[in-house]
């Protein structure tokens, strides 16, 4: 490909509305363009490194599944027998068609598959099966950003598994967890696989494949200890609390006045107590119903263990000061004593064996101190509601636990029956009885993947691909193409290396030789190839990798040849 004739242009300055390494670069090097929020043209360089990413995913889809091609527009009717239409809330992007028929675009296809399978599927002979698709989603994301990371529209591959047994289930989970660790040490990213939450997708048991980036949306606590491995997402992380000393004895529950104080440190500061001192009060709408939930004072709630906890497919916090009041609690002062029975009161496991706990009073400008479990509030649930933090003690092994920002570019969830059951989807066992199938489901963010390679992988140059996933593998960059000699040389070495089946792009333009560099080095292709007049002297070409600083003098005749050779020696590094 001549550079001439392909569309990337590149920008010197940062568009401002980009944030991370990924955005930044991939606008600069002419690979995306916006067209609304969330939502981006892949321009051609960017559409080769997917290509070439389809091209990995299939190899390894393609020993275990089999592809098909589902449609984006879903109608209602399978969403609302699967209970998500409007359990999936705002995310799922709505349509009427001319006939006021609602459909849905697909951000994910467990409802279609599973139909198509019930109509297809009828003997345990059947099983397994697995079915996979690389297209388009759609999630409305509340606020899309970091470019093509955060999306409205992006590039997935999805595929489902189809079973007779959850043991048959547990060992294609293996199988595929395998295909994904090799998915992603072929295009370079370093993955950790980590307990994660399920969210609208389901299931009890679920893994995401995070990179570890500082721009990562994604908080994964993990063990330092790598006998024991534990690592899982903020969302469902737990973690040992370092203890609070009990007081010496009980003291009697007293009304306090704290006027002014609007947080928990306020509280804190004017009572002189420590924050772990305090029942932190958090009223969330859980399904419509009103849920007080308390936490350690100096500990933040975990909506997602909230969330799971409650049985809710949609949580939110309270805000609707009336309807907190009719539930007996009042905003900013809200506290566990004189609360109805009817009242479902969630609390902190770390709360239970407090003793003289800081709560509000359910009047408006006074706390109560004092405060005991049992005796002057009824016992609450007692479970896991805290948002595990750095410095907690591992789960498994008790280590101080650490945390790092992640990337999510794929996840795996065991789905057992929960579709099929929904859409009365079976199969007939040995005995002839009917049955419904078990269900695996598997994603990789196929765009998203993409901006982590690069995420992990750039310097303060610019990209910085693997080779596997390079728009090009190699630039040829002609240095004076208005020079005669220097243009038949290139041009000659240009078809040289198409005969060699190289991937290469051309640099044919007239431009100055810092402005040509600095673009090749800007999208990153690995290997360059410089022609230049100087060079021409000694019937040399220089050769550089993109992530080294040696530039190798190589005779015209054999620069094909070398580069084929040091192509193969980048590759075989990511052999798997």
């Amino acid at each position: 490909m001549r550079w001439s004739g392909f569309l990337q242009n590149t920008l010197k300055e940062t568009p401002v509305e980009a944030e991370t390494i990924s955005h930044i670069l991939m606008m600069r090097a002419g690979m995306i363009r916006k067209v609304a929020a969330g939502i981006y043209t892949y321009l051609p360089a960017f559409r080769r490194s997917l290509r070439k990413l389809e091209a990995i995913v299939r190899e390894e889809m393609d020993r275990i599944g089999q592809e098909v091609l589902m449609p984006i527009l879903t109608p209602a009717e399978l969403w609302k027998e699967s209970g998500r239409w409007d359990a999936y809330g705002k995310e799922l992007m709505r349509v009427k068609d001319r006939k006021d028929a609602d459909f849905a675009l697909g951000p994910t296809h467990e409802e279609v598959v599973a139909d198509l399978v019930r109509q297809e599927v009828k003997s345990y002979r059947q099983f397994p099966l697995c079915l996979y698709q690389i297209q388009a989603k759609f999630r409305d994301e509340i606020r899309p950003r970091f470019g093509v990371m955060r999306g409205r529209e992006f590039l997935m591959k999805d595929a489902y598994s189809f079973h007779r047994d959850r043991r048959d289930l547990d060992r294609f989970y293996e199988v595929m967890h395998a295909a994904y660790g090799r998915i992603f040490r072929k295009v370079g990213l370093d993955v950790r696989a980590v307990l994660a939450d399920s969210g609208m997708i389901g299931g009890k048991e679920t893994h995401e494949f995070v990179v570890f980036s500082e721009n990562g949306e994604s908080g994964v606590l993990w063990c330092p200890d790598r006998g024991c491995g534990y690592a899982a997402t903020d969302e469902v992380a737990e973690g040992h609390m370092p203890a609070v000393e009990p007081d010496e004895k009980v003291l009697p529950l007293e009304e306090v006045e704290t006027p002014g104080c609007e947080t928990i440190k306020d509280v804190a500061d004017f009572l002189g107590v420590e924050m772990n001192r305090c029942a932190k009060a958090m009223i969330y709408e859980a399904d419509g119903e009103i849920v007080p939930a308390f936490v350690r004072g100096d500990r933040q709630l975990n909506e997602a263990k909230l969330g799971r906890l409650a049985g809710a497919s949609q949580i939110e916090l309270a805000t609707d000061a009336a309807r907190i009041r009719e539930a007996g609690l009042e905003p900013g002062y809200a506290g566990p004593v004189g609360l109805s029975g009817k009242l479902r009161v969630l609390a902190d496991a770390s709360l239970r064996d407090r003793t003289n706990l800081v709560v509000g009073a359910n009047h408006e400008g006074y706390h109560l101190r004092g405060a005991n479990w049992g005796r002057d509030m009824r016992e609450p649930e007692f479970v896991d509601l805290t948002l595990a933090e750095a410095g907690d003690g591992c789960p498994v092994c008790n280590r101080p636990l650490n945390f790092s920002r992640g990337i999510e570019v794929g996840q795996i969830f065991k789905l057992d029956t929960m579709y099929s059951e929904a859409l009365k989807a079976m199969f007939l066992d040995e005995q002839g009885r009917e049955q419904p199938f078990t269900m695996g489901c598997y994603g990789i963010g196929l765009s998203r993947a993409l901006a982590a390679v690069i995420e992990q992988h750039h310097d303060e140059h610019g990209i910085v691909w693997p080779v596997q996933v390079a728009p090009f593998e190699v630039v040829l960059t002609s240095l004076g193409v208005t020079r005669e000699s220097v243009r038949e040389t290139s041009d000659t070495l240009y078809q040289e290396m198409l005969d060699a089946n190289l991937d290469v792009l051309y640099d044919d333009r007239d431009l100055s030789p810092g402005f040509k560099l600095k673009d090749a080095d800007l999208i990153g292709i690995p290997v360059r190839v410089v022609v230049g007049e100087r060079g021409l002297r000694e019937s040399i070409a220089e050769v550089k990798h993109r992530s080294e600083d040696k530039v190798r003098k190589i005779r015209l005749d054999g620069v094909a040849a070398q580069v084929k050779t040091e192509l193969k020696r980048l590759k075989a590094a990511f052999q798997v």
